[in-house]
């Protein structure tokens, strides 16, 4: 038994070390990050950028897609994980720095950010693409001309549900401050994926909504646009924002960036996102094709059409999967074999402390309580994005059924054993090696599968703080209302949760001796 806890210790010990030191080697080749938020115009941002940077450099760009939001971003940004993402002078005004000026012009909202930006955060703001992207709330047409809703200050007189984005429920350029500005009759509020929310309200779940400008669905499912009359919202002018070292350390990269100023319209973008949301293209076609079209990368890519069935487009992206599942199997299991090599003895020396042990699985078990996603953000702080934080949140998620397991299997050894093995002289280490460890090992076995598929899934959840695997075509896929791209990533995680179950189960049988298999 012993000799096999050493060979599962030196398997950890490698799994381990391949998975920091391939993260690490793919941050000295990657001279340039480009970050993006997890919804649609983003990330085709964020590919107009990167190409760019490409098609004029010899810069290898790393794309890390899909961040939880602008507060991610903006901490991946200041801390060096990423050098650059697309964001709103809007955004920056009034959520990142709490401006709280009325009826602020383009010109003025964009000097005051990249001034103050620039001071705070040493950050600078890039010409922007073009078009103003501003918040809007949008009913449906056959329910707004119902009610005589033609402006935001005509929603108080109904009692009406809302549906918005988690972003716009919290920030201040959002439903909060417009409670200071409008009233509202607000039978019902939820928070709810930006792209799920026009479902909600498309199907009559929901009654109001916050939207984009440039969305694509507004067209698509023809929303009525509610009036801003009392002028809440400031321009929200999109713009490359990127620390300002980026001018000195890759100057060409700098250069290239110039490109984009001015050259993409409010109908250039809403076409791009129509393009990936509705005709299913990927954002990399498509800003290629539209900096074809503008002349700024002559030398365009092809990309095939993508296919349209779930198992087509798995076969399809079979090699992608691959590489996305190689990266999912060493998060999780990297995670889960520290656990091991930690939880297991953990659990072996609390156990013959009662005491010791209520205290620490009870913390464990309040870890165990934290949603993932919010025990991944309380990582950013302390490890930056990546596949740091991720492993630390993990294996904090796979200690307790390992602990706790571990110690349930000590305790259901009969005592009457252990008397024996003492009578015939044997010391405590050898009573652990030799009787206890092979008798509780399938209980312990149970605990690392328990942990292991728990780990598989809420690995998909790393895809927000970029650390990858496959919550990549998830996340995604839900950011276009694409569920054939979310069964992309759903059903191989499944898969890869199933087969290592069923590895682990076959482990369990050949750590347990003979006489216990019956």
């Amino acid at each position: 038994m012993s000799c096999r806890l050493t060979r599962v210790a030196r398997a950890t010990a490698i799994a381990v070390y391949l998975l920091v030191t391939s993260d690490g080697a793919a941050g000295q080749t990657t001279k340039i990050a480009v970050g993006a938020k997890p919804f649609t115009e983003s990330a085709v941002l964020a590919e107009v950028m990167a190409q760019t940077i490409e098609a004029y450099t010899d810069i290898v760009v790393e794309r890390r897609l899909n961040l939880a939001g602008t507060h991610v971003c903006l901490a991946a940004l200041r801390g060096g994980e990423i050098d650059l993402y697309a964001e709103y002078t809007g955004t920056g005004l009034r959520d990142i720095l709490g401006d709280k000026s009325e009826r602020i012009s383009p010109g003025l909202a964009f000097a005051t950010v990249a001034k103050e930006f620039a001071r705070r955060f040493d950050l600078e703001w890039l010409a922007p693409f073009g078009f103003d992207n501003t918040y809007v709330l949008l009913m449906r047409p056959q329910h707004a001309a119902e009610l005589a809703v033609t402006k935001v200050s005509d929603l108080s007189e109904h009692p009406l549900r809302f549906g918005v984005s988690h972003e716009f429920l919290s920030r201040p350029d959002g439903l909060p401050g417009l409670r200071k500005v409008y009233t509202f009759q607000e039978s019902h509020t939820v928070g709810m994926a930006h792209d799920l929310a026009y479902q909600g309200l498309v199907e009559g779940s929901i009654d109001v909504t916050d939207g984009y400008s440039t969305d694509a669905k507004i067209l698509r499912y023809g929303l009525a646009t509610l009036a801003d009359d009392r002028h809440f919202f400031p321009p929200y002018e999109a713009a490359p924002l990127a620390r300002r070292d980026l001018a000195e350390r890759v100057p060409e990269a700098y250069e290239a960036l110039r490109l984009l100023a001015g050259r993409i319209d409010a109908a250039a973008m809403r076409d791009m996102n129509f393009q990936v949301e509705q005709k299913r293209r990927a954002p990399a076609a498509v800003a290629a094709d539209f900096l074809g079209s503008l002349g700024i990368v002559a030398d365009r890519k092809v990309h095939s059409e993508r296919e349209t069935g779930v198992f087509r487009l798995l076969y399809q992206r079979r090699w992608k999967t691959l590489d996305l599942a190689s990266r999912h199997l060493m998060l999780a299991g990297g995670a889960v074999l520290a656990a091991c090599l930690i939880g297991i003895p953990l659990g072996i020396a609390v156990s013959r402390r009662p005491a010791l042990a209520k205290i620490v699985l009870g913390f464990a078990s309040v870890l165990q309580t934290i949603p993932s996603i919010a025990l991944l953000a309380f990582m950013l702080p302390l490890f930056g994005i990546g596949v740091a934080p991720a492993l630390v949140a993990l294996f904090l998620y796979g200690l307790l059924p390992i602990m706790r397991n571990t110690v349930t299997g000590l305790h259901s050894i009969e005592d009457r054993l252990l008397d024996v093995g003492r009578g015939l002289g044997m010391t405590d280490s050898q009573i652990l090696q030799q009787v206890e460890l092979p008798l509780a090992a399938p209980v312990l076995m149970a605990g690392v599968r328990t942990a292991t598929v728990i780990t598989v899934g809420t690995a998909t959840l790393a895809a927000f703080i970029g650390a990858g695997g496959l919550g990549d075509p998830i996340v995604t896929g839900l950011a276009t209302t694409d569920y054939a791209l979310v069964l992309c990533g759903a059903l191989p995680a499944a898969a890869l949760a199933i087969a290592l179950d069923w590895i682990l189960g076959q482990v369990e049988r050949w750590v347990t001796p003979s006489g216990l298999r019956e």
